[in-house]
């Protein structure tokens, strides 16, 4: 219902951003009100002569009857020709630029029809002209024509570890189709959030990257512990029953506090973080919820099919098979029966991940300082980290936004790519000398290389001067410009002629957002952490666990930006990714804040409340976190493979930001699941001991009880995983 309903209104996203409170977006403000003809996005048309130059009787024909189709489009307000008053072309008359003005927003255009609008202007090419589209609607375009199979690879590997762990295609299948159940269900709500909030472009696929790594993980979860339950000898039903009070239960806290994190983003109060905050968490609710309801459905549907070879373990110390039952099993149940064999002998003599956890506790001092210092050495290079946004310039080579970007850049300099707009509101209607007099004054500064003449809008209020800097938009020079020009440079101006200036353009909205998020940031990451310590100072009852987890993942999220900042910004394997270098978007960072945050407070819960259960049975602290990461090490292994590879897959893309984040998750999730929970925490816990679990007892008296397991779900023998090892 709700994708039919969605299929009917259609998707309403945004590619640009508004920033209330900021210069750059007073600037944007007045310029709507007081020229309304420019209320509408601008493209640009990049024309090279391969031979001769453009004023070539023949090229010159071709160029302005592609115009004329340009022109001819509804969506298309007004086009200026290279050729024409003002218009862009080299002094040796080999490059041109071309500009149109659509009628509205390329954000409420289809994207079918921003490429129509492109085809009519690639009517020009040929062998000796060569023809590029930038701007927004041509950025549209590519997003929309590039977005690659990546959902469908993420898939593919997740089935391919699913298959390995379960060895029965049913089991393998049931996380996979409740994910994409409830993925179905979560792009269509999307389409109806982005009809009521800001949604940007992004925000469908970062969703579905989301959705797709926990909601496969939390359904491997409750699988998982169903499948260990009939193996120790209950019957379907009551170990269906057994696996949504325990697992379900786990994956219910998990989620919650996924979705805290992802909220936070609500309070940074920019407009377009809310699709990506709702969006998101929708991803998280809907798997949760198909965990805890779709699967449990699926699988008393499945019947026997589930599990593929059931067996059960002989006191004599082999297998013995219900051969009957071995129907759409992978080849080899033999071969797997006898390995589990001699893996359950080799776990009595304390092989495996229970050996790995007491080899840890024997030396948690330096299994403590190994961490440390690795993921130390990770989070260094995020201190130089320099924020921007991505542009053109970092599009794939060979796409036409980035040819039309260098083309600009080779023909009229770096700088022409991220000019500034000043939008002055004078003090005297139709002030053209004061409007000059600003327009001089941004000339005289040495870091523009060309300033357009001022242009008065049509009611004689508001002046605009465009300056262009020497220096690229993503080059920090160009930043120091900014911030000489809106120190020094206008106020000076303003005091000389009574004008209220204001600087925007593409850097200085930038240089806002990046301000806006610092600002906000220490809101941000208080509210988030303060509320999942708080969640888990509740299920667990500890004053150390909370404070713990949230150390611990700030410092993976360290690592992982990183990393990011290594690839993306510093170069290093960049080329592999086909990627070019430059700033991180601002956006960026606080994004992955919340997520991986999120999914670190996932491995959290599944690890520590397997190790509490236990601390609860036995009252041992040492052997607590030995059985806890010995039931569960080998389930968050699976998971966290699982979740890597999906990750990874969206960095296989065309589009920089997604593979920022796919990239950027997957090392957060490598990093935390093979660094910090099986190698720091069990370190941690060990030195902490039963002060671990130490809670003061007003506080106690005070709390709510939250349960992370059923008081009446009998607990495991001693020598039975509560989990099953895969």
């Amino acid at each position: 219902m709700v994708q039919i309903v969605a299929a009917s209104v259609g998707v309403k996203q945004i590619s640009s951003f508004r920033l209330p409170g900021t210069e750059s977006q007073r600037a944007y403000d007045l310029l709507a009100e007081h020229f309304p003809a420019a209320k509408g996005d601008t493209d640009q048309l990049v024309f090279k002569a391969r031979t001769g130059t453009l004023k070539d009787p023949a090229v010159k024909a071709r160029i302005e009857a592609a115009l004329k189709r340009v022109a001819a489009a509804k969506t298309v307000a007004a086009v200026q020709s290279p050729f024409s008053a003002g218009g862009q072309i080299t002094t040796d008359g080999r490059i041109g630029v071309a500009t149109f003005t659509y009628e509205k927003s390329t954000n409420d255009i289809k994207p079918e029809t921003l490429e129509e609008v492109e085809n009519a202007a690639f009517t020009a090419r040929s062998p000796q002209l060569q023809v590029e589209h930038g701007g927004p609607g041509a950025e549209i375009v590519r997003f929309t024509n590039s977005q690659g199979p990546s959902e469908f690879i993420g898939v593919l590997f997740a089935a391919i570890v699913l298959l390995i762990t379960f060895g029965s295609l049913v089991a393998a299948g049931l996380p996979l189709l409740a994910t994409l159940l409830a993925l179905g269900t979560t792009l269509g709500i999307i389409t109806l959030i982005s009809h009521v909030v800001d949604t940007p472009d992004f925000a469908t696929q970062l969703a579905s990257l989301i959705g797709l790594g926990v909601g496969i993980d939390y359904s491997l979860f409750v699988v998982t512990r169903y499948r260990a339950e009939v193996r120790n000898g209950l019957d379907r039903d009551r170990a269906v029953e057994m696996a949504v009070d325990t697992a379900g239960r786990t994956v219910l806290f998990a989620a919650i506090t996924v979705v805290i994190a992802l909220l936070g983003l609500l309070l940074l109060g920019l407009n377009f973080m809310q699709g990506v905050a709702l969006g998101a968490a929708t991803a998280v609710l809907a798997t949760m919820f198909a965990a805890l309801t779709v699967i449990p459905a699926l699988i008393g549907g499945s019947g026997n099919f589930i599990d593929g070879v059931l067996h059960e373990y002989d006191e004599r110390g082999g297998f013995r098979f219900w051969g009957t039952k071995r129907r759409l099993s992978l080849p080899g149940g033999h071969w797997r029966s006898g390995r589990a064999a001699r893996r359950e002998r080799k776990r009595a003599e304390g092989a495996g991940w229970e050996r790995w956890s007491h080899a840890v506790q024997r030396r948690p001092w330096l299994a403590v300082g190994i961490s440390v210092a690795v993921l130390l050495a990770l989070a260094l290079p995020a201190t130089n980290m320099r924020l921007g946004s991505s542009d053109a310039g970092l599009d794939p080579p060979g796409t036409t936004t980035r040819k039309a970007y260098d083309l600009i850049a080779e023909g009229f300099g770096a700088g022409t790519n991220g000019s500034f707009l000043l939008v002055a509101q004078l003090a005297k209607k139709g002030d053209k000398a004061a409007a000059q007099q600003i327009a001089d004054a941004v000339k005289a500064d040495k870091d523009f290389t060309f300033v357009a003449p001022p242009a008065v809008s049509p009611d004689g209020v508001v002046a605009t001067v465009t300056a262009y800097p020497r220096t690229g938009p993503q080059e920090q020079a160009t930043t120091d410009t900014l911030k000489r020009l809106r120190d020094d440079v206008v106020p000076a101006v303003e005091r000389r002629t009574g004008a209220r200036v204001e600087v925007g353009g593409f850097t200085a909205s930038n240089e806002d957002f990046s301000r806006v998020v610092a600002d906000k940031l220490p809101l941000f990451v208080g509210v988030v952490v303060l509320f999942s310590a708080l969640l888990l100072l509740v299920v667990f009852r500890s004053a150390i666990i909370p404070i713990k987890a949230a150390l611990l993942n700030l410092l993976s999220i360290g690592a992982a930006l990183g990393f990011v900042t290594l690839v993306f910004q510093d170069g290093h394997g960049a080329g592999l990714l086909g990627i070019g270098t430059g700033p991180i978007d601002s956006f960026v960072p606080v994004l992955m804040f919340a997520i991986v945050f999120g999914l670190s407070m996932d491995y959290e819960v599944f690890l520590i409340s397997r190790v509490h259960e236990e601390w609860e049975r036995t009252n041992d602290a040492s052997a607590s976190v030995a059985r806890g990461l010995q039931t569960t090490g080998r389930v968050i292994t699976a998971a966290a493979s699982i979740m890597i590879l999906v990750f990874a897959s969206f960095a296989l893309g065309d589009d920089r930001i997604i593979k920022l984040f796919g990239l950027g998750l997957a090392s957060a999730v490598f990093f935390d699941a093979v660094i910090i929970r099986c190698l720091l925490v069990p370190a941690l816990m060990e030195i902490f001991g039963r002060r671990a679990w130490w809670l003061p007892s007003w506080l106690d008296r005070r709390l709510p009880r939250l349960a992370i397991e059923s008081p009446d779900v009998p607990h495991m023998p001693h020598g039975e995983p509560a989990t099953e090892t895969i």
